[in-house]
């Protein structure tokens, strides 16, 4: 073949030296070179110093270095080890169609088994800086370091980030699903654990780098949004109440009692209902809801005609409906809203200023409502100026969320079961104001229950497949917006 590669491995606190010893067998592999902080030292291999593996100095450093017109980048500080032919095929994959950057499917070593390991194809909406491109890709050298020189801030977290993203401006970015070697996979929590990361307040100088980074990426592409916004009056008092709150509910019985008696506790100088829409509950959920609804009359129990509606498919029916108030506001029938002016604080926000949706922040605890890590989820990463587009990147919004209900009938929801809110968050913040109360007004409970507190491998592909796609309907659609105003 003729062709070599140059291999980078960072260091970390794992048998680093396995990887490198492995790697060393194949005969595609050029030079080996460890990404090393400062004070490290192997006479063995070309060292490249950097107090962090994936800053913007590693990736100069990198694009000085490499010599070959491929190499291999390890991504997780973990032991990989290549099957067959791996590189031989990756790099022939790279070849052909001229990739800026191939990756492929793999085996993760859990615990002492070996499990299969899928990842997703990326599409030009795959923003996540935690995107899941396994434990290495191959990267076009030229490409690269094309993408190295355009990055315009010096980032100690995010280097790799905006290199990527420069990457996928000039090229493309293919996955290989074949699954072409193993790595041992060393964060073994649920998946329910994991997904609130972005916003512990441990992590938040690496996100706000983060931000910076795809924000550079949005104005070459010409996504970025500026912070202008279309104002909303609330002239429409066609509405029996000035806000609903709406409840999705399938085989709930052990919360939804507790999720509807926080509503009703609720202490507000307007009128106000709750509308449960009851998705053909079977556990004995309408039975309860029955009994709730003849005693009070702000209950609102509803059981669709359908039987093909997901959460998002609830919502609208709720919306919909001739009860429904002014304002739709969200509550998941597991949870229960912190206090009882949770609705008048979200309502007055609306008005303050003249905001489409308001969003809350909330408190983790378990079922029995103690506290559990990382405990009040804010999203203080989302700022007047810069929220709507940062919003591009995080994988949520946070809640409770409320929506002015005229605009919410006009955009409509996606009739699915995840990401649905946050389709329609990314909508809204196109062209309105996105309100947010920083104060936690809404308990999320934790549990063995909840729909995402363990999922497949397959199960949370396709949740982030699904939401790498509403990205990318949202990012051609801010494009065209752009382009409609030069």
């Amino acid at each position: 073949m003729g062709k070599k590669i140059d291999v980078f491995i960072p260091v970390g606190n794992y048998d680093w030296e396995t990887t490198a010893k492995l790697l060393e067998k194949e005969a595609l592999v050029n030079k080996i070179f460890l990404i090393t902080p400062p004070d490290f030292s192997n006479a063995n291999f070309v060292q490249i110093e950097s107090k962090e593996p994936f800053s913007s100095t590693a990736m100069r450093k990198i694009a000085e270095s490499v010599s070959t017109d491929y190499f291999l980048l390890i991504l997780k500080r973990t032991e990989f080890s290549p099957g067959q032919f791996c590189l031989e095929r990756l790099l022939h994959v790279a070849e052909d169609i001229q990739a800026g950057m191939v990756y492929s499917d793999y085996y993760e070593i859990k615990n002492e088994t070996v499990l299969p390991h899928p990842v997703i194809d990326y599409q030009v909406g795959s923003l996540r800086d935690d995107f899941n491109f396994g434990g290495a890709v191959l990267v076009n050298k030229e490409k690269f370091k094309k993408a190295v020189e355009e990055t315009a801030e010096d980032y100690d977290y995010a280097g790799w980030y905006a290199a990527r993203l420069g990457i996928s401006r000039l090229a493309r970015l293919e996955r290989i699903p074949e699954f072409l070697y193993s790595m041992i996979e060393r964060d073994v929590r649920k998946s329910g654990e994991k997904q609130f990361d972005y916003v512990n307040p441990r992590n938040r100088s690496v996100q706000i780098e983060m931000e910076k980074a795809l924000t550079e990426h949005l104005k070459k592409i010409g996504a970025y949004l500026k912070p202008e916004f279309h104002e909303v009056n609330f002239e429409d008092d066609n509405f029996p109440v000035e806000a609903s709150v709406i409840i999705p509910v399938k085989n709930r019985v052990k919360t939804i009692s507790d999720a509807v008696a926080s509503v009703l506790k609720q202490k507000t100088n307007f009128d106000f209902n709750v509308i449960v829409v009851d998705n053909h509950s079977n556990d004995g959920t309408t039975d309860v809801l029955k009994k709730i609804a003849a005693e009070n009359s702000k209950v609102v129990h509803i059981i669709p005609e359908r039987t093909d509606l997901g959460i998002g498919g609830c919502w609208n029916l709720a919306v919909h409906d001739e009860r429904c108030g002014k304002f739709s506001v969200q509550l998941d029938s597991d949870d229960i809203y912190s206090g009882e002016d949770t609705l008048q604080k979200i309502v007055d926000k609306f008005y303050e200023e003249k905001s489409a949706a308001v969003i809350g922040s909330y408190k983790l605890t378990d079922f029995e409502l103690n506290e559990i890590p990382p405990g009040t989820v804010d999203h203080k990463e989302w700022t007047e100026e810069n929220g709507r587009n940062n919003a591009l990147r995080i994988n949520g919004l946070g809640a409770p969320r409320a929506f002015y209900t005229p605009i919410l009938r006009e955009i409509k929801i996606p009739n699915t079961s995840y990401g649905e809110d946050y389709a329609v968050g990314l909508r809204i913040s196109r062209e309105y104001r996105i309100s947010r109360i920083y104060e936690p007004i809404y308990l999320c409970r934790r549990w063995e229950g909840n729909s995402d507190a363990v999922l497949s491998v397959e199960k949370l592909n396709r949740n982030n497949f699904y939401k790498d796609k509403i990205r990318t309907f949202e990012l051609l659609a801010r494009i065209e917006k752009n382009k409609a105003h030069e």
